[in-house]
C-alpha cells in the first residue's frame, strides 16, 4: 500500500487520485473497494461564515465523491465485483442551525448512494454500494472543526474500529444505508419518523441556547 497526499477540496487534488485509481485498473490491479471518507466540518451560522469554507465543504463532500466515484465504479463494473462506501453522517437526517451545508451534502450523499445502489441493480451488476452514518467517532475530525469533546456526552462516542466493524460487516450483507450503535440507530428513527415541525423547534430552541450560552 502507497500513501497518497492530495486535496480533495481542489479540482487538482481530485485529479490526482482519479489517476491513481485509472493507472491500477489499466494495470489490472483490481480495485475491489473505494472509500470516499474525506470529509470536513464548519461552525457557524451558514450566512455569518465565510463562503470559501462553505465551497470548500460542498467540493470535499459531493464534487470529490461524484469524481471518484464514478472513476472507480467504472472499472468494478466492467469486472462485475468491488465495493463503494461513502462516509455519511446520522447527520444526514438533521436540517440544523449552524450545520446548514454539512448536515444538506450528507444528505445529498445518501440520496446519491441510494440512486447508485438502483441503477446497479436495475443493470444487474453485482458491485455494492454503502452509505455509512455515523455519529461522534472518536477521530480527529471534530479537532479539526474546533468541537470540544468533553460538551459530548461519553456514551455518544463511538470508536473508529467499532465503526469500520459495523461498515464492512454491513457491505459483506450488501446493507445499503448503515448506522453504528444503537443510540445513533434510534435517533435516524425518530429523525426519519417525528413531525417536521417538532424537530424544527427543537432545532431552533438548541440554536438559540448555543447561542446565548455563547
Amino acid at each position: 500500500m502507497e500513501p497518497l497526499a492530495a486535496d480533495l477540496a481542489t479540482d487538482d487534488g481530485i485529479a490526482v487520485v482519479e489517476q491513481r485509481i485509472q493507472a491500477a485498473q489499466n494495470a489490472a490491479q483490481n480495485l475491489d473497494l473505494r472509500v470516499n471518507n474525506a470529509g470536513s466540518g464548519t461552525r457557524g451560522k451558514f450566512f455569518g461564515a465565510d463562503v470559501e469554507s462553505q465551497d470548500r465543504m460542498h467540493r470535499l463532500h459531493v464534487v470529490a465523491t461524484v469524481r471518484l466515484t464514478h472513476t472507480a465504479l467504472r472499472g468494478m463494473v466492467d469486472r462485475g465485483r468491488g465495493g463503494i462506501i461513502n462516509v455519511s453522517s446520522v447527520a444526514a437526517y438533521r436540517r440544523a442551525p449552524g450545520s446548514v451545508s454539512y448536515c444538506a451534502t450528507k444528505c445529498w450523499m445518501n440520496a446519491f448512494t441510494e440512486g447508485l445502489a438502483l441503477e446497479l441493480k436495475a443493470s444487474g451488476s453485482p458491485v455494492k454500494v454503502q452509505a455509512l452514518c455515523p455519529g461522534y467517532t472518536m477521530t480527529e475530525f471534530h479537532d479539526a472543526a474546533g468541537i470540544e469533546r468533553n460538551k459530548i456526552g461519553a456514551p455518544l462516542w463511538m470508536s473508529a474500529e467499532k465503526v469500520v466493524a459495523a461498515s464492512l460487516a454491513g457491505l459483506d450483507r450488501g446493507k445499503l444505508i448503515v448506522i453504528p450503535g444503537w443510540q445513533y440507530k434510534a435517533a435516524a428513527f425518530l429523525l426519519r419518523h417525528l413531525p417536521q415541525w417538532l424537530l424544527n423547534s427543537v432545532a431552533i430552541r438548541e440554536s438559540r441556547e448555543r447561542t446565548r450560552d455563547g
